[in-house]
């Protein structure tokens, strides 16, 4: 009755486009991050040098402080996509199950619909027989040759 994985199209179809497509934008933006943390930090240890006096002007401070703010952002950018990654997972994993019970229960439903109608069926022709094995005792001779007995 189920249709083979992949044949036509339909919600599951336009899902599947529209995960592909989030998948897409989240590895983009998980791109972004890391290369902005990674540009950042190379700034700032470029900003950062090691043989300076140890007074350092008030431009190479805001470089470094800047730099920092902004590996900062793109960290916290990470984790806020890694939160969102894994509450997609929780609740796609909740629509296929969701899915999944929703089969089963028409599944179900259906079993329920056959077997209340084979059970129709065998009642009725259970009566029938029932029927027809009563007429069949109360005109037989055996009976009539107990009530005279």
């Amino acid at each position: 009755m189920s249709k083979p994985p992949g044949a036509g199209s339909g919600p599951t179809a336009a899902a599947a486009a529209v995960a592909a497509q989030k998948q897409k934008t989240l590895l983009q933006r998980v791109d972004n991050d890391i290369s902005n943390i990674v540009d950042n930090f190379s700034l700032l240890v470029n900003v950062a040098r090691v043989n300076d006096p140890p007074v350092r002007n008030a431009q190479e401070a805001f470089q470094m402080e800047m730099r920092a703010a902004r590996m900062v952002q793109a960290a916290d950018s990470l984790l806020k996509l890694v939160s969102e990654l894994k509450q997609t997972a929780i609740f796609s994993g909740f629509a296929s199950l969701n899915e999944n019970v929703d089969r089963h229960i028409a599944e179900f439903n259906q079993l329920e619909e056959n077997t209340d109608r084979l059970l129709e069926r065998i009642g009725e022709q259970a009566a029938g027989s029932l029927k027809e094995l009563e007429t069949h005792y109360y005109s037989s001779i055996e009976r009539m040759s107990h009530q005279e007995g």
